[in-house]
């Protein structure tokens, strides 16, 4: 009981974190002016072109239709979506599944090492992070690519420790779902076909693998390939394809094939330069926060002289370099 108070505190410092002040700024930040915008198109029935899949859309849309239906009078208010309505709407759903990420990440370490004492301090250290509080408190998508490919794993994980196949299936779900985020999603459905993989090849060379004892290997070997090839290709496919049918009816213009066709086209053609962005955030110079992701900065004069608000998303350091430096002795010494 204990433990599970700890984690619920955890829980209620992360759910603090993201709602504290959540109005500010009154204005569309960073990405805000894509998806929140997007995201009210389909509450106004406007066509849309998007250079991602539409789920963020989606979420964030519901956010603001529940938040209009329950709030009667907010109190922090644009029109920078396109209609008038409150700040919060439009990030409040980002907010609460942010505050639950620690608790996925702390889940996925109780199945792996079925301590829960280990599980508290993932969970902790999660809380801790700074990227994804900021991710968290915009109307951003990184927070649900994240959230459901972790989901894909951890129930991919209850199937190999309880051996229930519902678990397997919906492992696929949310993996199909964390790609109809962003494309990058697939990168956590290829985590698990690499496991995959390893298991059959071990079966192969057991001279260069000693992995056939070990418990998570075991009980895979064990799943008939069709039933992983059904949970792992087909239904992530099917998810996939179901959840572009709202964006479908939206927008009749072009087939899913073309729309898709654009969408590489896109990202074929966008660049990335300081040509392109005065502001150019290299992803390597992220390791050593030499130029961190920019969301906002603004300036005020005031009486008092000049005030800089400014949000950058910041990794915290300590996690990043400490895990980096965990996987890199465990993949050579374990």
């Amino acid at each position: 009981m204990r433990k599970f108070l700890i984690l619920g505190l955890i829980f209620l410092v992360s759910l603090g974190l993201r709602f504290w002040n959540l109005g500010q700024f009154n204005t569309l930040v960073f990405d805000e002016v894509y998806y929140a915008k997007f995201a009210n198109n389909y509450l106004t029935r406007t066509p849309v072109f998007n250079s991602h899949p539409p789920l963020t859309e989606y979420l964030i849309a519901l956010g603001m239709w529940l938040y209009s239906s329950f709030q009667a009078s907010p109190d922090i208010t644009n029109d920078l979506t396109g209609s008038w309505g409150s700040t919060i709407s439009y990030r409040w759903l980002n907010a609460l599944t942010g505050s639950f990420f620690p608790l996925i990440l702390g889940a996925i370490a109780y199945q792996l090492t079925h301590r829960r004492s280990q599980a508290i301090i993932i969970t902790l250290l999660a809380a801790m992070e700074g990227l994804f509080l900021v991710e968290s408190r915009y109307a951003l998508n990184n927070i649900y690519l994240v959230t459901f490919g972790l989901l894909g794993h951890l129930f991919f994980l209850l199937f190999v420790n309880q051996s229930k196949y519902i678990y397997l299936t919906l492992s696929g779900i949310f993996s199909g779902a964390s790609a109809t985020i962003k494309w990058n999603g697939l990168g956590f459905l290829l985590g698990i076909y690499l496991l995959i993989f390893l298991v059959y090849i071990s079966q192969h060379f057991r001279s260069l693998f000693e992995l056939n004892n070990l418990g998570i290997f075991a009980k895979i070997k064990l799943v008939k390939p069709y039933l992983l090839l059904f949970n792992f290709l087909i239904v992530p496919i099917v998810t996939y394809a179901i959840l572009w049918i709202p964006y479908l009816l939206l927008n009749t213009e072009y087939s899913l094939w073309v729309l898709h066709q654009k969408i590489w086209s896109f990202h074929q053609n966008i660049g990335s330069s300081f040509d392109v962005h005065p502001y150019c955030s290299k992803w390597y110079s992220w390791l050593v926060m030499a130029r961190p992701i920019a969301y906002f900065y603004e300036t005020k004069n005031t009486l008092s002289g000049t005030t800089i608000y400014d949000v950058h998303a910041m990794g915290n350091p300590i996690l990043w370099w400490l895990a980096t430096g965990s996987i890199i002795i465990l993949s050579f010494f374990s």
